[in-house]
């Protein structure tokens, strides 16, 4: 996968015509905001309600200020990205559900601003838990009073365009698709790998990785704050999570790791400049990224040459092909152990094999 076939070429259109007037209410919303009764304010930043780096003092839920405009949530397990612009928030990932309210009196210790968009990387329960209650959180419509839209205008959108209350989940189509609330996924906003954009005070490009964690996987990349969200694209407290009954694969996830640094660029040394929020662990740089991906090569080179001496899973495992990482990296339990990592190349790398005898192709 080239780094331009990565990238959203053009202005990204909904596909159905309920996402169309999902956008267009977005816009006369926004429209009313900006010239309505409310004020212009000032952008809203880390507020004093954030005290050595989470919302409340017995919260689950730490704020950590990436840089820019965006913010780093840390559950106990999962990563969630906050962007504040001039106009709205958008959310990336919600973590599970048992944390919600932690996750939005963390997101209102920070801005006031409505929650516009919901952003999710992937389908995994650990990311998209928290999407209903956030999104009823959200742009809620009827309830757009406090934000400067008068009810009457905010139920007459409702009304004209169907659009669905609270804020919409936008992802790729094969992520949304597996949503678990229908209620979400029929007020959703997809693309497909044209990916997609938006503004925000800044750009807020998506960008599709096909067959990497999965089918549907999305990058997110805010462009003046120099900040990229990735999901389960990037961990560093374990190793590639590589789902291949939805599609994911070893050599799509080497692909998107390699996409994902073409656009960091480092400020001096390799170190600093564009960060990068991973979908666990702490926030990154371009060397964090850089190192992984090596990584992950390197275990994938070490399977495919086991596999070429024609050794069985067991015998590869038994050889211990990440045993240098594994201090790092490994896990004996969990939902994500080191075998599975390595069942999971091998067997990719192995239908990867038998299709190149056959003559199939992947």
């Amino acid at each position: 996968m080239s780094a331009s076939s990565s990238r959203p070429v053009g202005p990204a259109i909904p596909v159905s015509m309920l996402r169309s007037m999902a956008a267009c209410a977005c816009a006369c919303a926004l429209a009313v905001c900006a010239g309505g009764a409310a004020a212009e304010q000032p952008r809203p930043r880390q507020s004093s309600a954030v005290q050595d780096g989470q919302a409340k003092p017995d919260s689950q839920v730490h704020v950590f200020h990436a840089q820019g405009n965006v913010y780093m949530l840390v559950e106990p397990t999962n990563n969630i990205t906050v962007q504040v612009g001039d106009k709205f928030v958008i959310v990336v990932d919600t973590g599970v559900p048992e944390l919600s309210d932690e996750v939005i009196a963390a997101i209102r210790s920070l801005s006031s601003l409505p929650i516009m968009f919901i952003v999710n990387t992937t389908s995994d329960a650990d990311h998209t838990g928290g999407d209903l209650q956030i999104s009823q959180a959200g742009w809620a419509l009827p309830n757009a009073g406090s934000t400067g839209v008068d009810s009457s205008v905010s139920k007459a959108i409702v009304t004209k365009v169907s659009l669905g209350q609270g804020a919409p989940i936008v992802g790729h189509k094969n992520t949304v698709d597996r949503n678990s609330v229908p209620s979400l996924v029929s007020a959703s906003v997809t693309y497909g790998s044209e990916g997609f954009q938006l503004f925000n005070d800044e750009p807020v490009l998506f960008y599709y990785m096909p067959a990497a964690h999965t089918d549907g996987d999305t990058v997110v990349f805010f462009r003046g704050s120099e900040v990229v969200s990735v999901g389960d694209l990037f961990s560093t407290t374990g190793y590639p999570v590589i789902e291949s009954d939805k599609g994911g694969s070893i050599d799509g996830f080497v692909d998107a790791l390699n996409q994902i640094i073409s656009l960091l660029v480092p400020r001096e040394n390799e170190e600093g400049g564009t960060y990068v929020v991973p979908g666990h662990g702490h926030l990154c740089d371009r060397n964090d990224v850089v190192n992984y991906r090596d990584m992950v090569t390197i275990i994938r080179g070490r399977i495919q040459d086991m596999i070429k001496k024609d050794m069985t899973l067991d015998q590869v495992k038994a050889a211990k092909p990440t045993f240098d990482y594994d201090p790092v990296y490994g896990a004996k339990s969990g939902p994500w152990t080191t075998d599975m990592f390595v069942e999971a190349v091998y067997r990719d790398l192995t239908r990867e094999k038998v299709q190149a005898k056959s003559g199939t192709g992947k």
